[in-house]
């Protein structure tokens, strides 16, 4: 049998420490692809290039990993890869490694998320890891175990088609992990503000800054789960219809 075909991709860059942390942890489960973008497009969510054109460079074969650079964000990366790059779909998508959480609302603005997410729409098995460490160099070490286990998981027991896997890695000593919890996303939410300023011509400008603010406090979240050393795991879906809604809704007499 032919070995599996694994996609790579991030929104922290192409020479992120992240991504090179995890080309180094995938290809020794198969053939690697690694289409990332050629410089950070974090929090970039699901944005596509409408226009401007998209561009790809072919940097270099090593080993069982060719590399490319893409200009676009890691959506386009993604379908890029899917439409032009690849001969055939992939058996795997891994995303990341961000620097950075991805747990609770913050998986909804990430571009990492939003590949693994692109991978789930044209079914194939997505994963994106995140470690809650925003150091451009930042102590990967932690990830290794983590990493591998899940991989080997999802290429053994497949996955639920539209689902795609938000994994986040506290940051402890790989000692310290207490384990791996499936849990759901928190309810939580940044609290914003804009700090005002003016530049050098009197014309203003502002600053996003805010406030995580963390409204729940079960022990079944992601949130919970980081905050105790262990590895959460949120089952993410495309399908965003709130199926309470649709029923309350439904109940109107429209």
């Amino acid at each position: 049998m032919s070995r599996p075909l694994i996609l790579i991709t991030n929104d922290d860059g192409f020479f992120a420490k992240g991504l090179l942390t995890l080309i180094e942890l995938v290809k020794e489960f198969g053939d690697v692809v690694v289409v990332a973008p050629d410089k950070p497009q974090s929090a970039m969510s699901n944005a596509i290039s409408l226009n401007k054109p998209l561009r790809y460079v072919f940097q270099k074969n090593e080993g069982n990993v060719a590399y490319y650079s893409c200009n676009g964000t890691p959506v386009d990366c993604t379908k890029l890869a899917f439409n032009v790059i690849l001969d055939r779909k992939p058996d795997l998508l891994v995303s990341g490694i961000n620097h950075g959480s991805n747990s609770s609302i913050n998986v909804i603005y990430s571009g990492t998320m939003a590949a693994a997410m692109e991978g789930a729409l044209k079914g194939v098995p997505s994963i994106g890891f995140s470690l809650l460490d925003h150091d451009l160099d930042a102590n990967f070490d932690v990830c290794n175990g983590v990493v591998k286990t899940i991989i080997e998981k999802v290429l053994d027991k497949g996955m639920i088609k539209g689902c795609c896997l938000n994994v986040n890695i506290p940051k402890v000593d790989p000692d310290e992990i207490k384990g791996i919890r499936v849990c759901r996303q928190a309810n939580a939410n940044w609290e914003e503000e804009f700090n005002e300023r003016v530049d050098l011509s009197g014309v203003k400008y502002y600053w996003l800054t805010g406030k995580f603010k963390n409204y729940d406090n079960l022990e079944d979240t992601d949130e919970w789960a980081l905050a105790n050393s262990y590895v959460s795991i949120v089952p993410v879906q495309y399908d965003l219809t709130n199926y309470a809604a649709k029923q309350d809704i439904e109940n109107w007499g429209l």
